[in-house]
């Protein structure tokens, strides 16, 4: 889940040098941590948070598959 969460912000900033994911997991419950660069901030969330929401819901989907839950945080660098 971490790479797809990469791929899928990777293609929408400009700084794609600056993404960093980490995947943390605790108890069946994966966290990924998104940290993007303060300019694709606006990028990443999308207006009323709508890509944001994609992204959750494209890694959901993928997390039911592996029989866990996920929750992706998304912060500035």
């Amino acid at each position: 889940m971490k790479e797809l969460l990469y791929s899928l912000a990777h293609e929408l900033v400009d700084h794609p040098e600056s993404l960093d994911v980490r995947e943390e997991e605790n108890k069946g419950v994966v966290t990924l941590s998104l940290r993007v660069h303060p300019e694709d901030m606006g990028k990443v969330i999308g207006k009323q948070g709508r890509i944001a929401n994609s992204m959750r819901q494209v890694l959901k989907a993928c997390a039911i598959k592996e029989n866990v839950k996920v929750n992706v945080d998304i912060d500035q660098i």
